[in-house]
């Protein structure tokens, strides 16, 4: 099973999948974005999932990296590299609502890694998968256990 088909096993299928056009996010942010992340944010983007993740889509990525640049560029004392649309910069792909931040960083080659400010913990964490197999590891609690809650077997969308 893909990948993105097991993240939808373990949410299940929002209803009303967004139309994206991520083209116009592309040419805004000056990036070709990965498949999976379009693939992701087209199904659970400007969403928040069981209450704590926040995705987002074609409608917001945009404004969300411009201000993440912004702050960054301002000089947060924990990011370690520039945001999109800053050239060479990380994508903004979504926060959890205590304020953690997730990054993809691009490793080169087509592949793009998760990262994140962890907000509780005020420091950076990095990890070596995409952002699909991040999340299916995160929900089935095989990764950021020690920061992530204890999720329940039925996943909600706002």
């Amino acid at each position: 099973m893909s990948s993105i088909g097991q993240l939808m096993n373990i949410l299940g299928n929002p209803s009303g999948r967004h139309e994206s056009n991520f083209d116009a996010v592309e040419n805004r942010l000056g990036v070709n974005l990965p498949e999976e992340v379009k693939e992701l944010c087209s199904i659970y983007g400007d969403r928040l999932i069981s209450g704590y993740i926040a995705v987002y889509g074609a409608e917001s990525m945009v404004e969300k990296n411009v201000w993440m640049s912004d702050f960054v560029r301002g000089g947060h004392s924990t990011i370690p590299r520039v945001v999109l649309p800053d050239a060479g910069g990380m994508l903004h792909w979504g926060h959890s609502i205590e304020g953690d931040s997730f990054f993809l960083e691009d490793r080169g080659g087509g592949r793009w890694t998760v990262s994140a400010f962890r907000r509780n913990w005020h420091d950076w964490y990095e990890s070596d998968e995409d952002v699909i197999d991040w999340l299916v590891d995160v929900f089935e609690g095989r990764h950021a256990a020690d920061w992530m809650p204890e999720w329940s077997e039925v996943h909600w969308f706002e």
